[in-house]
């Protein structure tokens, strides 16, 4: 279990895409991550599909020195989370820290409200390339990818490969926490 003693955030608000939320969860505890839904409260919101999902943590008792990564999934979620200071500044001080980001769909929108996309590639859903290409990214029109810590995906259609380079990614990040 590749993952063992890692502590891996997933980002949760109300209208998060079930798929992108669960399945990276899932897949990650099966290589024995230490996998925490963190939201705004602990208080359970329905996902864009209508899945329960209960935080586990809030996002102001999250410590970036405390996880090896922070997945943000897409859905209708992000465009709450990207409002909310505590998220922002979780994805700060983790990508200062190198640590691995995930970012799939509309997750992006976290990532250009923290501002730590501009001069770097990435992807998501069709609806956000503006907004990347507008806060000074550059686009990429792939399932998923990897460019140093950060981890990118499309759309729900892409989470194999997505879960792929978020696997590889926390692998090649050694014994991180």
């Amino acid at each position: 279990m590749r993952m063992t003693g890692k502590k891996i955030a997933v980002l949760a608000a109300e209208g998060v895409e079930d798929l992108e939320f669960y399945v990276p969860l899932m897949r990650l505890q099966e290589e024995g991550a230490d996998v925490l839904a963190a939201g705004p409260e602990v208080k359970t919101v329905r996902g864009k599909n209508g899945l329960a999902i209960t935080p586990d943590i809030r996002l102001d008792a999250l410590r970036s020195e405390d996880l090896a990564a922070v997945i943000v999934p897409g859905g209708w979620a992000p465009d709450k989370l990207r409002r909310d200071p505590q998220a922002t500044r979780l994805i700060r001080e983790m990508d200062a820290a190198r640590k691995i980001l995930g970012f799939i769909c509309h997750g992006g929108l976290v990532a250009i409200s923290a501002g730590i996309v501009r001069g770097r590639r990435a992807t998501g859903s069709l609806g956000i390339k503006d907004d990347l290409v507008n806060a000074g990214a550059t686009w990429v029109d792939a399932p998923a990818f990897r460019e140093d810590h950060l981890v990118w995906g499309r759309v729900v259609a892409d989470i194999p490969a997505f879960c792929r380079e978020l696997v590889a990614a926390l692998a090649a990040a050694g014994t991180a926490r």
